[in-house]
């Protein structure tokens, strides 16, 4: 129970009449020849991870190491709890998240790189959200979190998922996509419906460069976080709706690594182009080098 692509784990999908956090499941107990039960429980403990540290930073705001943030999703859960929120609940609770988990990462805290450490908000922002508006057990939050790792898989199988290589789209991006894939199948939404949302999200963010500031996962990684969990809620919306994708995630993907690799050095986490030389970022770090 292996796959490549896309394609090949939708024809799965369909022969086998599972959803992708089946077929991936499935192809985890094949790979480490562990049962059910053990790869759950290691799942489980990536669950209770992103929990923390989605909910640590709200209690106890932390510096950053490089000092570029501290303490933002506690004002946006302040300003959530006022009936302030212009993004509404669900959207609103999960910037917030996502915001704290980037707040944690750059304080070396322990997070889930999902799929690295400078997008590590974005999955978790979108599912405890959701579970908390939905009232979704944290057994059904499993089987997103499955199939947010078959997005991860198939991106890093064939794409990159490295600011370094692809710019903030491969980081960003392909967390979003994981994190609208999962979204649609929590919502009882069909695996192409999923994949659709997957492929929404690298359309939506292609180009999206990576230039730190100082050269720090710290700012602007943390508000693109945010941004990619808004992304992910849109996509899974539109492919919820039944809107179909023209372009299947496989050929965005092979798209988003293109793109990625014409994007010149100078943004591609090198913190010499971008934000990253604007003037008020150089006086915060002591001038450009």
């Amino acid at each position: 129970m292996d796959f490549k692509n896309c394609e090949e784990l939708l024809n799965l999908c369909d022969k086998m009449q599972w959803k992708i956090s089946d077929v991936m499941r499935q192809r985890e107990a094949d790979l480490t020849e562990q049962p059910f039960d053990v790869i759950n429980e290691r799942m489980k403990k990536a669950w209770e991870i992103m929990k923390d540290s989605a909910k640590k930073p709200l209690k106890e705001p932390v510096k950053s190491m490089g000092g570029l943030i501290g303490g933002e999703a506690k004002k946006l859960s302040a300003h959530h709890e006022k009936g302030m929120s212009v993004c509404g609940g669900v959207i609103s609770r999960g910037i917030t998240y996502a915001m704290a988990v980037l707040e944690l990462n750059a304080s070396m805290g322990l997070i889930v790189a999902a799929p690295t450490a400078g997008s590590s908000g974005v999955v978790p922002g979108v599912l405890l959200s959701l579970q908390e508006e939905y009232k979704i057990s944290d057994e059904r939050i499993l089987d997103g979190l499955m199939t947010a790792g078959a997005v991860g898989y198939i991106a890093t199988r064939n794409a990159t998922v490295a600011g370094a290589v692809g710019g903030c789209q491969a980081e960003i991006g392909v967390a979003a996509a994981m994190a609208a894939a999962a979204a649609v199948e929590l919502m009882s939404g069909t695996p192409r419906q999923a994949m659709d949302a997957a492929s929404v999200v690298l359309m939506n963010m292609l180009g999206l460069v990576c230039d730190p500031v100082g050269g720090l996962v710290e700012y602007p990684c943390q508000n693109r976080n945010a941004a990619g969990v808004a992304n992910a809620f849109v996509a899974a919306e539109i492919s919820l709706s039944g809107v179909s994708q023209l372009i299947p995630f496989d050929e965005m993907l092979a798209v988003m690594y293109s793109v990625g690799r014409r994007i010149p050095y100078e943004l591609r986490e090198t913190a010499l182009g971008g934000c990253a030389t604007a003037p008020s970022a150089c006086a915060f770090c002591g001038g450009c080098k």
